[in-house]
C-alpha cells in the first residue's frame, strides 16, 4: 500500500483544522518556520503543504505577510428559470422539432481539438482509468481465441459480462436477473434502440431541461418532438409540471437522467423518483432512465435508480462503462423490462452485434476485483475538482455568475450574466486554445443562450486555473459589450 507523503498528510491535517473551524476565514496560519518548528517537520514539507492547499483554495498566500485562510466564495447555485413558468407561459407545453445534431458536431470536433484546455469536453479524463488493464485483457483474449464468428457476439452479450453486470447492481442493492440484460455499443446505442422500441416518428417525448444532446439526437434520429419539462437543479424533473401537460396531450415516451444529470449534476430525491415511476405507472408511459453516471457518486452510498421502484416493466434503464472504466470499447447495457424482446430484436438489425473480446475483457477486470477500489479514488478525485472549479468560477468570473453544486459526475452548469452570448464566448474561449461547452447544444430551443457547462475530470494546475481566468476576463467583455 502507498504511504501519503508527509507534505500531504500535513496539509490534510491543517485542511480539517480549517473545516472544523479552529482556523477561520481571514485568519492568517503559522509561518512556514514556526510551523515546521512546531511539527517538527523541514520547511520544505511545509512549503510543499502550503503550495497544496493554496491550489485546492483553501489558503492563499499575501506577499510580505504570509499565508491566510481564504475567504469562502458565496456558493449560489444555478436557478433553471422555466422551472415556476409552465403554468405561466404556454411555450413549456408545446412539443418542439429537434435539430441540434450538427450544432453538436462542429462544437464537439473543436473541443476536442489537440492542445486545448479541454473545460468543454464531455469526456472524464482517460488517465483516471485502468483503460491499460483492460487493453491487455483483450489482447490475451484475441490471440487465444482459436477461431470466433459474428454468431459469438449475437445479442443479448456475452454471457460473463451479463453476470458481472447483474452482479455489480446485486452489490449495489438491486437484484437484476443477467437475462434482462441486452448488450449494447455504448449507453449511446442502449438509448437509441429504447426510445425505438416504445416510441414513433412524430410522437412526443418528454425530456429535462437542460438536458444531456444524446438524448436529443436520439429524438431528431427518429423523426420525434421534444417537450421540454423544467427541471430544478436539485430535485430534478418538475413531475407535477409534467402530470399537468400529459393532461392535455399524449406523451410517447419521456427520458430522463436522476443521477447526477448532465449538465446540471443533482441527484433526484428518491420520493422524486418514485412520484415519476407512479406517474409512468398511471399513463402507461414508458421511462427511458439513462444511468451512466451513476457510479460516479460523492455521498456514501449508491443512488437509487429509477428501475429500483419499476413494478410495471415500464422503466427502461440505460448504461455503460464509458464514464466509470474505460471508454475504449464503447460497451453498454439496456434492462428495458417489458419491451426486452423488442430491443435485441432492434439491435440485432441496426449493429447486429457486439464484439465478444472487449466484453469478456471487461468481464474479466470485474471478475478479478479492484473497481470499487479504482471508483472510491475517482470519485474522491472529482468531489475535490468540483470544489477547485466551483472556488475559481465564482472568484474569477463577474458578479451575477452563477454556478451549479454537483452531487456526483464531473461537469458544471455555469449561468453567466444575461447579456452573454455563450456562443460568442465559445469562440472567443477557442481563439485563446480553450474549450467551452455553450448551453444551446442542452435545449432543443435556444433556452440556455447565456449558460455553459465546465468540464471538472481533470486534475487541478496552473494551465487550468490560467485558462478560467482567461474565460472570466472574456465573460466580463462580453457582459459590457
Amino acid at each position: 500500500m502507498a504511504v501519503t507523503p508527509l507534505y500531504k498528510q500535513f496539509a490534510d491535517q491543517l485542511a480539517i483544522s480549517i473545516r472544523d473551524g479552529v482556523l477561520q476565514p481571514g485568519e492568517r496560519i503559522a509561518s512556514v518556520r514556526s510551523a515546521a518548528q512546531q511539527n517538527k517537520v523541514s520547511v520544505t514539507t511545509v512549503v510543499r503543504a502550503y503550495e497544496l492547499l493554496e491550489s485546492r483554495g483553501i489558503i492563499e498566500s499575501h506577499p510580505q505577510s504570509g499565508y491566510f485562510v481564504r475567504q469562502p466564495a458565496p456558493r449560489p447555485v444555478t436557478e433553471v428559470r422555466a422551472r415556476n413558468s409552465h403554468q405561466d407561459n404556454p411555450a413549456w407545453q408545446q412539443s418542439t422539432e429537434v435539430d441540434v445534431s450538427r450544432l453538436v458536431l462542429a462544437t464537439l470536433k473543436t473541443i476536442q481539438q489537440d492542445g486545448t484546455v479541454p473545460l468543454g469536453s464531455p469526456y472524464p479524463n482517460p488517465a483516471l482509468f485502468p483503460s491499460q488493464r483492460v487493453a491487455q485483457y483483450a489482447g490475451r483474449i484475441t490471440r487465444a481465441a482459436s477461431h470466433s464468428s459474428v454468431f459469438d457476439d449475437l445479442p443479448p452479450g456475452h454471457p460473463d459480462l451479463l453476470r458481472q453486470i447483474a452482479r455489480r447492481y446485486l452489490e449495489n442493492g438491486l437484484k437484476v436477473d443477467p437475462d434482462e440484460i441486452v448488450v449494447t455499443v455504448g449507453a449511446t446505442e442502449a438509448i437509441n434502440l429504447c426510445l425505438q422500441a416504445v416510441a414513433r416518428p412524430g410522437d412526443t417525448v418528454a425530456v429535462e431541461t437542460p438536458t444531456f444532446y444524446a438524448m436529443l439526437h436520439a429524438i431528431e434520429r427518429l423523426g420525434m418532438r421534444a417537450l421540454e419539462i423544467p427541471t430544478d437543479p436539485h430535485r430534478g424533473i418538475d413531475v407535477t409540471a409534467l402530470a399537468e401537460i400529459m393532461q392535455t396531450q399524449p406523451v410517447a415516451a419521456c427520458m430522463v437522467m436522476p443521477n447526477f444529470q448532465n449538465p446540471l449534476g443533482f441527484q433526484m430525491p428518491d420520493e422524486a423518483k418514485e412520484a415519476l415511476v407512479r406517474l409512468a405507472e398511471q399513463h402507461q408511459m414508458p421511462l427511458i432512465e439513462n444511468a451512466v453516471y451513476g457510479e460516479l457518486y460523492y455521498g456514501n452510498a449508491h443512488p437509487s435508480s429509477l428501475k429500483s421502484y419499476d413494478r410495471e416493466g415500464l422503466v427502461l434503464h440505460c448504461s455503460s462503462f464509458s464514464k466509470s472504466l474505460t471508454s475504449a470499447y464503447r460497451i453498454g447495457w439496456a434492462m428495458p423490462g417489458r419491451y426486452r424482446e423488442q430491443v435485441e430484436k432492434l439491435k440485432f438489425l441496426n449493429t447486429l452485434a457486439t464484439p465478444t473480446a472487449p466484453q469478456r475483457a471487461i468481464a474479466e477486470y470485474l471478475t478479478q476485483g479492484g473497481f470499487e477500489r479504482h471508483l472510491r479514488r475517482v470519485r474522491r478525485a472529482f468531489a475535490q475538482q468540483r470544489d477547485l472549479m466551483r472556488h475559481f468560477v465564482l472568484r474569477f468570473f463577474p458578479a451575477g455568475t452563477k454556478v451549479s453544486e454537483p452531487e456526483g459526475g464531473y461537469v458544471l452548469w455555469v449561468e453567466l450574466p444575461p447579456a452573454v452570448d455563450a456562443m460568442e464566448l465559445y469562440r472567443r474561449s477557442l481563439a485563446l486554445g480553450i474549450t467551452v461547452a455553450p448551453g444551446r447544444i442542452f435545449a432543443a430551443t435556444n433556452r440556455y443562450s447565456h449558460f455553459i457547462r465546465l468540464n471538472y475530470s481533470y486534475p487541478w494546475s496552473r494551465e487550468i486555473e490560467q485558462a478560467l481566468r482567461l474565460v472570466g476576463k472574456l465573460v466580463e467583455e462580453l457582459a459590457v459589450d
